[in-house]
């Protein structure tokens, strides 16, 4: 048994502990020996931080317990090297986000349906009362029509339309030679266009990591020029503000002819 599953048989011991799962690449099999472990902990208590630190140091060599600079989360590296990120959730909070977008309809600018995401594709380790599975059962439905008009008339004007439209914000950014500003907006213009790209091809976000490659393998609908804009896009930013002004407007251009071709 690996230094993984050694650390999960002694998890479920705790009687807080409700749900172990994967995710990453752990759960989609696309690994190697040297990826890291996702793995989230749902819990109906807190676990002492210093019940965590003795019990980790068991199997790890470097820990810092109790970060919060994204969620709740232990950050570690294993013995044999490999690094672990434990985070610590509640599964009635994570249920309900989940609800809000699935049922709710409720979007955001950006990585709206992430978490919906990670239910969908997680790999279930331990579900003391089967919960989490319950939870994959209620939210393997068709992604909603309603939803996607969401996240399509939230993030699309400040696309290209909206007064404080990001294309704008980046052209005020590189005209002025902000770069770090051109950075934020370009960041933010991303967040939303992908948003867009993958809700109208009826998709969970992924998260933030392959995008593009996911997009081009995965999305029925795909912008004109897709590979080719980002490829221009990343070359000019920092360099050329004539270009970029003209590469923003394009994918804009192009996300919004891909949106016309669905029934809003």
């Amino acid at each position: 048994m690996d230094l993984a599953h050694q650390l999960f048989a002694q998890l479920q011991e705790l009687p807080q502990v409700e749900v172990i799962a994967l995710g990453g690449s752990r759960a989609s099999g696309l690994h190697d020996a040297r990826s890291d472990y996702d793995v989230y902990l749902y819990c109906t208590a807190p676990i002492d931080e210093e019940a965590r630190r003795a019990l980790l140091a068991r199997y790890c060599t470097v820990m810092e317990i109790g970060n919060h600079y994204w969620e709740y989360e232990d950050n570690c590296t294993f013995r044999d090297g490999v690094d672990l990120d434990l985070l610590h959730r509640d599964l009635d909070g994570f249920a309900a986000d989940v609800r809000r977008v699935v049922e709710g309809h409720e979007a955001s600018l950006g990585y709206t349906t992430c978490m919906w995401h990670n239910l969908r594709t997680c790999k279930v380790v331990f579900d003391r009362h089967s919960r989490l599975e319950a939870l994959q059962r209620r939210f393997d439905v068709p992604y909603p029509d309603a939803l996607r008009d969401a996240i399509i008339h939230a993030n699309m004007p400040l696309l290209h339309g909206a007064l404080p439209a990001y294309d704008a914000q980046i052209h005020k950014a590189a005209s002025r030679g902000d770069l770090v500003s051109v950075n934020h907006r370009v960041a933010a213009f991303l967040a939303s266009y992908f948003d867009v790209l993958f809700a109208i091809n009826g998709m969970t976000h992924p998260g933030e990591k392959r995008q593009l490659g996911i997009a081009e393998r995965d999305c029925r609908v795909l912008p004109e020029d897709f590979r080719s804009s980002f490829d221009t896009l990343f070359a000019s930013m920092f360099t050329d503000t004539a270009k970029l002004d003209s590469t923003i407007a394009q994918l804009a251009r192009n996300l919004s002819r891909c949106v016309e071709q669905i029934a809003l």
